[in-house]
């Protein structure tokens, strides 16, 4: 049977279905015959890709790989937080996955069932093929010799490398708002743009920071859990918890800035509305003299002896304006102006 048979064969949740011998050659397998090729004594190992499978597939691959029915059932309802669990001889990995979908950050799942000679991978909502992953790998059939947890080091490392562009983009993000950060101008979607930038980061943090975890309970399994992560798939799994490490204080980098920038922005616009009043209250002032003035030669009294001067006018005028010139030069000095 060719590939393309085999895939027609199998349902449309299955991804992939494959076989790898102990070269690292490729022979794509009917579902059916999945137990079959596990029970024989052919070298490699076997590694099925699901997205949102329905409930037969997973009974299916439940019976035919021995999995436990706790581990089925977490895969099959997602809403996972990310874990690793042993089951016998088998690892139970559950991780959080995200993807840029129309400008928005979108999250998925990935379950990973690993056994001593096969990887299940099962994906929910957002998440990206693993074809890649498994393409790099079929390109270094040395990698494949190693077993399985290759193929699950892999599909790890996919996932942290589809973080770091969506963490770069709100970097970016950030350096364009730079300069209306720094505006005195109050502007209500600056805001609402560095607060959105802030939460996107804040749910990131959520799904990777846990990863760290993860990965360090791999690295660091004995037992049954050391036969199906041997010290050689270890090694690259340190080279993911790096990376993880890298791009988690990225984040928590990125969400301080933002918080500063947030508090600089207000701070900046309480600065200028602070210098506008200011500004007010000193025209304010100056306007208060004259008015003061006015008013009191407006009242309509008989007998107010300073009008009877023929300089009684002018004289006023220029009380007046000097006491005007003098508030203006104590405000310039005092920079209310």
């Amino acid at each position: 049977m060719d590939n393309a048979a085999t895939a027609a064969s199998n349902p449309v949740c299955v991804i992939n279905c494959v076989w790898y011998d102990g070269d690292g050659r490729r022979e794509d397998l009917p579902l059916d015959q999945l137990g079959e090729k596990l029970a024989s004594d052919a070298p490699g190992f076997a590694w099925v890709g699901l997205y949102e499978p329905p409930e037969a597939v997973l009974d299916q691959l439940q019976e035919e790989l021995g999995l436990h029915p706790l581990a089925v059932e977490d895969a099959r309802n997602a809403h996972q937080r990310p874990k690793v669990e042993a089951y016998g001889d088998t690892l139970f990995v559950a991780v959080h996955t995200a993807q840029m979908v129309e400008g928005e950050i979108r999250y998925g799942e990935t379950h990973a069932f690993l056994g001593l000679r096969f990887l299940l991978t099962v994906r929910h909502d957002a998440s990206l093929s693993y074809a890649a992953a498994r393409a790099r790998l079929e390109r270094e059939p040395e990698l494949l010799r190693l077993g399985p947890a290759m193929a699950l080091y892999a599909v790890l490392d996919f996932i942290v490398d589809n973080y770091a562009p969506i963490v770069d983009e709100h970097r970016q993000t950030l350096q364009r708002l730079e300069h209306d950060i720094f505006s005195d101008t109050y502007r209500r979607a600056i805001v609402m743009r560095l607060y959105d930038l802030k939460r996107d980061l804040t749910y990131m943090r959520v799904a990777v920071s846990p990863l760290q975890d993860v990965l360090a309970q791999l690295m660091r399994s004995q037992a049954a859990q050391g036969q199906l992560v041997r010290e050689e798939a270890r090694l690259y799994l340190r080279d993911v918890h790096d990376h993880v490490l890298r791009i988690n204080d990225t984040i928590d980098t990125l969400r301080d800035m933002l918080g500063t920038a947030l508090s600089v922005n207000l701070s900046l616009v309480t600065v200028a509305q602070g210098e506008t009043v200011r500004r007010l209250g000193a025209w304010a002032a100056l306007l208060a003299v004259p008015t003061l003035v006015t008013s009191w030669y407006g009242m309509n009294f008989a007998h107010m002896p300073e009008l009877q001067p023929k300089i009684a006018y002018p004289l006023l005028i220029v009380v007046v304006a000097g006491i005007c010139a003098g508030l203006y030069v104590a405000f310039k000095r005092a920079r209310w102006l």
